[in-house]
């Protein structure tokens, strides 16, 4: 019987039921004597303690599923795990967006779930100098990180819908102007063979809803020559319309300047079918793309708007509604980060130690261990402290008193996201800790 596998989930380490948790019975090799029979020994009834455990630990699958919860999965997963007993905990690299939901699961069955940077595996060795790169040796690695720092492990807590569903939109924000700006640029290239310098026609400004008068303009007269073979006043009664019909404003100083413009071009492309649907199908994914984008930065605002730091961050000198947002998203819940140098670890602003012997090197680059999308949005940050010069802000002070001191750019510029951060971190947390009070109040 006991070599007989009843279901995946089954454990040697389940708790017995009285009586059969008394070693008196149980003897030492566990398997659990009944203490009904009075036989002797070697004539005596047995239930093996494995098959009584295995029988529990069905039961309690079978009472889950009646209940309504999932036995199938991570739900098999989760109560053979609770099965274990109370002081079992999992541990798990973090693995980009794949360990999100295992954890999670395991988390609202109330286990202690730990996610760990991989670089903390990596760095920790797997006591051997063979090279082996297996699942196996992978769990062994990551079980003996556990066992050798099991008091600093720290608890996994998912993250508020609202902080994950802003972190998303403001990852897709990025990819989409990475995406715009490729296609912009390839929009360009391709009116240069048949438009030069169309792009520069019209200074206006982008639009609320993502429309940019050139792009537009592009779609309709995306040769010169669908201006150069019309008269004058043809093109400027037509311009005319095109403005009505796209909502912009005329003006015939303008579609004569433009009219103008269109003549002595030599163009690399010939005025044909093949052309146009270059032309018109590159400036319509343009349009299609910042149409989008607009409409995530319009989500992106809303929800960090729910956020109760939002008007704190937005409050501080440099900060924008979209860096505002992105700061937010990026970083997260502040009581995360014990202490402020955590949060520059966390950014990768803080200078590295290089130190052997005798041997100290008094300047070293920065660690880059954190969130590049958070250094990113830091760097424009401390860009707008150096075009503006704010004499008053500790951060433009402290950019100043480096770049005083002869430092290269990038120092000086890192040394100021670290400053900027250690702000952010003090106001925000006294922000949180306010708003904790007043509610403890009411």
């Amino acid at each position: 019987m006991s070599k007989t596998r009843l279901f995946d989930s089954w454990t040697f380490r389940l708790a017995l039921p009285a009586p059969f948790d008394d070693p008196q019975f149980s003897g030492a090799k566990d398997i659990g004597l009944s203490q009904y029979n009075t036989a002797g020994r070697t004539r005596k009834a047995t239930l093996h303690a494995p098959t009584l455990r295995a029988i529990l630990a069905y039961a309690k699958l079978t009472l889950a599923s009646n209940q309504g919860q999932s036995t199938e999965g991570l739900g098999a997963i989760g109560h053979a795990i609770l099965a274990l007993g109370e002081d079992t905990r999992v541990i798990m690299e973090a693995t980009g967006r794949y360990h999100e939901p295992v954890a999670a699961a395991l988390h609202e069955y109330g286990i202690y779930v730990s996610v760990l940077n991989p670089l903390y595996i990596k760095q920790s060795g797997g006591g051997s100098i063979r090279k082996v790169k297996t699942d196996k040796a992978d769990a062994i690695k990551i079980a003996k990180y556990g066992l050798d720092n099991w008091v600093d492990l720290r608890e996994y807590t998912p993250m508020e819908a609202v902080r994950q569903q802003l972190k998303l939109c403001s990852r897709q924000y990025n990819l989409y102007m990475k995406t715009i700006v490729a296609l912009q640029n390839n929009l360009i290239s391709l009116t240069d063979k048949t438009f030069p310098g169309v792009n520069e026609l019209f200074s206006s400004p982008e639009r609320a809803d993502g429309h940019q008068k050139w792009v537009d303009f592009v779609m309709t007269f995306w040769h010169c020559d669908c201006i150069n073979l019309l008269r004058e006043k043809a093109f400027t009664e037509r311009y005319q319309k095109w403005c009505k019909r796209k909502g912009y404003n005329f003006s015939e100083e303008k579609a004569l300047d433009v009219y103008a413009s269109s003549g002595g071009h030599f163009t690399t492309l010939p005025k044909n079918a093949n052309t146009k649907l270059l032309i018109t199908t590159a400036a319509q994914q343009l349009m299609t793309a910042k149409t989008t984008l607009v409409a995530i930065r319009t989500e992106m605002l809303r929800l960090a708007k729910q956020l109760p730091e939002y008007e704190t961050v937005h409050a501080i000198y440099g900060v924008g509604e979209i860096t505002a947002a992105q700061l937010m998203a990026e970083i997260g819940d502040v009581h995360r980060f014990p202490h402020r140098s955590s949060l520059v670890a966390f950014a990768g602003v803080d200078p590295a130690v290089n130190q052997s012997g005798k041997h100290e090197v008094q300047s070293n680059p920065s660690t880059k261990r954190g969130s590049p999308h958070l250094r990113k949005t830091l760097f424009q940050i401390v860009c707008t402290y150096l075009k503006k010069s704010p004499a008053a802000e500790p951060v433009y002070q402290f950019l100043d008193k480096k770049r005083s001191e002869g430092k290269p750019y990038f120092v000086y510029m890192t040394a100021a996201q670290n400053k900027f951060l250690r702000i952010y971190y003090a106001r925000v947390k006294e922000c949180l800790a306010a708003q904790d009070s007043s509610t403890i109040q009411d």
